[in-house]
């Protein structure tokens, strides 16, 4: 995957330079001689200035690996840091739910028009029912002065 296209974009350079006097790195130093010097980047604790803006986590993973949990945990850990943003849906809601505390709840015109104009941040669709993050639920929580923390599973 990654190296094969490493290997591949190293192969046309290579094979370019013969045809050409120019180098490889004036030609393409993104694919080649930079991702050469510099292979790895040291992973460190991240420490917020205080004037700097608190920052979205997400968390990414298929079905069952476990993201949702991992992002409830973080939250009860520190209520305080950490909240998640609250999602828009189309579908019905139930007698015990209140509008912006479990979902925002919106019409299909509605979604879609967000999800035309960019301001889900993103969206799918579950038995027949849109769901998704708007860009404005997110920043409500940043507004707060909390870390903004969702869940994502790739389709």
């Amino acid at each position: 995957p990654l190296t094969a296209g490493f290997r591949r974009s190293m192969r046309l350079c290579r094979r370019k330079s013969r045809t050409n006097q120019q180098s490889c790195y004036a030609r393409c130093p993104s694919s080649c001689y930079s991702t050469l010097a510099a292979p790895y980047e040291e992973v460190v604790r991240y420490q917020r200035h205080p004037a700097d803006r608190n920052r979205l986590i997400i968390l990414v993973g298929p079905a069952g690996v476990g993201v949702n949990e991992l992002r409830r945990r973080l939250i009860a850990s520190n209520p305080r840091e950490f909240q998640s943003a609250v999602p828009h849906t189309t579908r019905v809601q139930k007698s015990y739910e209140m509008n912006g505390r479990e979902y925002h709840y919106v019409s299909k015109e509605t979604f879609e028009n967000m999800v035309y104009s960019h301001r889900m941040l993103e969206y799918g669709e579950y038995k027949g029912c849109l769901y998704g993050t708007s860009v404005d639920a997110v920043r409500t929580v940043l507004d707060e002065g909390k870390i903004c923390v969702i869940d994502l599973e790739p389709q």
